[in-house]
């Protein structure tokens, strides 16, 4: 099977994916993952800070948000994943990523969940606490594994000839 390498490098439709060589997903995915580094951060503070609950408050609805623009970023991720010819390790690299940031994003909803059912009186709880450490080190695999599409497959970034352009002298 032959497949070719441009097709990975062009959109779906640029309209929703983003132009040639600027896709939306890399730059929707700063949403989740800054609210979720960001609340984690609320998480271990609601334990040693003077007033928890306005720290478990503050990092449920960074959840929420995290949750809201990981949805955002997978819709422009699939158009971008659409775009890989099946069968190359670029796809398997794709679904492997794609899954990982589902149970991510499915781990955080049941975390939010969680946290909403037992409330916010105090700290977090050390449950939801270690559910977020879980899935937060399974985004930096899912991240690694992002990086690899775009910097070593060129997934949906400028050819060759079109980035030796900006080296000429």
């Amino acid at each position: 099977m032959s497949a070719d390498p441009q097709q990975a490098k062009q959109p779906v439709s640029a309209a929703l994916a983003g132009p040639y060589g600027h896709p939306f997903h890399p730059i929707l995915v700063t949403v989740p993952i800054g609210a979720w580094v960001a609340s984690l951060i609320f998480d271990l503070a609601s334990h040693v800070a003077g007033d928890p609950a306005a720290l478990a408050r503050g990092a449920l609805w960074l959840i929420a948000i995290g949750v809201l623009g990981a949805l955002a970023a997978a819709t422009v991720g699939f158009l971008d994943f659409l775009a890989i010819p099946a069968g190359t390790p670029a796809f398997r690299t794709g679904l492997l990523h794609l899954g990982l940031n589902l149970g991510v994003t499915v781990a955080f909803a049941v975390d939010f969940l969680w946290r909403r059912a037992e409330g916010t009186h105090g700290a977090v709880p050390w449950g939801p606490l270690a559910l977020s450490v879980v899935a937060l080190a399974t985004l930096t695999v899912s991240g690694y594994l992002g990086g690899k599409l775009a910097y070593h497959y060129g997934v949906r970034v400028a050819d060759e000839a079109t980035q030796a352009t900006g080296f000429r002298r």
